[in-house]
């Protein structure tokens, strides 16, 4: 007779295999999400080609010409990337498939993010002249002594073809455009001697991490070098202090020219603007 607390099948004393891990199957997902792979390669090659660019020119494996020449076929590239990652949305959407995101979505975050930070750098060059050397006082610049003005300072001045500018020269083109770009640029006054407001702007060039080349209190003279971004530009600077009131105030002016390039992007302007604020604690013209 049998047992009715007895199992009706018999026990084979196998256990069952366990299920497939969660983690396996999202792997295997991704592994067959080439259009993903895709855009997050070109999401993360495009920033990672635009700073291997810069650095590389920073640090002399390449010429600074040649990093630049890179920067359009990088940002062309990144736009494509986001073109092509919309119509993968869209081929989904239509074929009534479901998109898989985790790939293609940080290739389009990464590839947004880039776009992002050149957004500033895209608009300076649309929108400010080709300029490079930005002063102060356009009748009269504060000259170079110890450094050397670039030979080649007043060509590719723009204007050439601007009725408004026929007949001009390349130095009054240049006056003009800067004028009309940077109106706000001027000298500044501060009441203090000349002396100390050169002492005053050495120690502000130093904390900037500027290299003096040539500093005369006396003279009311400051000379220095900046480096700037990833491909170490150099810029050159030159500040002058001029005696005003019987020498109890000072009229400064400042010039600031790029070594190489013929757009500087707005930097030389915003260097005079923020040192000038620090060094006189306002930005109120000068009047002698």
């Amino acid at each position: 007779m049998t047992d009715q607390n007895q199992a009706s099948e018999p026990s084979t004393g196998e256990t069952p295999p366990p299920a497939a891990p969660v983690k396996a199957i999202r792997l295997a997902s991704l592994r067959r999400d080439p259009r993903g792979w895709i855009v997050l390669l070109l999401g993360l090659g495009a920033p990672l080609a635009f700073f291997t660019a810069a650095g590389g020119s920073g640090i002399g494996l390449w010429g600074w010409q040649a990093g630049l020449a890179a920067i359009p076929w990088i940002i062309l590239t990144a736009l494509l990337t986001l073109i092509l990652a919309i119509v993968f949305i869209i081929l989904n959407r239509r074929k009534g498939r479901k998109t898989r995101w985790p790939l293609l979505g940080l290739g389009m975050i990464a590839t947004v993010g880039f776009l992002g930070f050149l957004i500033p750098y895209v608009t300076a060059i649309t929108t400010l002249p080709a300029i490079h050397d930005i002063t102060t006082d356009l009748a009269d610049p504060p000259q170079f002594t110890a450094l050397t003005l670039r030979a080649d300072n007043w060509d590719n001045i723009p204007g050439v073809d601007d009725r408004d500018m026929r007949g001009m020269n390349p130095r009054q083109r240049w006056a003009t455009v800067h004028q009309d770009a940077y109106p706000d640029i001027r000298s500044v006054r501060m009441d203090q001697p000349v002396a100390v407001v050169i002492e005053k702007a050495k120690r502000l060039a130093e904390d900037r991490g500027w290299d003096i080349a040539s500093v005369d209190p006396a003279a009311g003279n400051l000379e220095a070098t900046a480096t700037v971004s990833l491909f170490r530009f150099k810029d050159d600077i030159v500040i002058r202090a001029r005696a005003a009131e019987n020498g109890t105030a000072s009229i400064i002016d400042m010039r600031s020219v790029s070594r190489v390039g013929i757009h500087d992007l707005g930097a030389n302007a915003k260097r005079v603007r923020r040192f000038l604020s620090d060094l006189s604690g306002t930005t109120t013209a000068a009047s002698q």
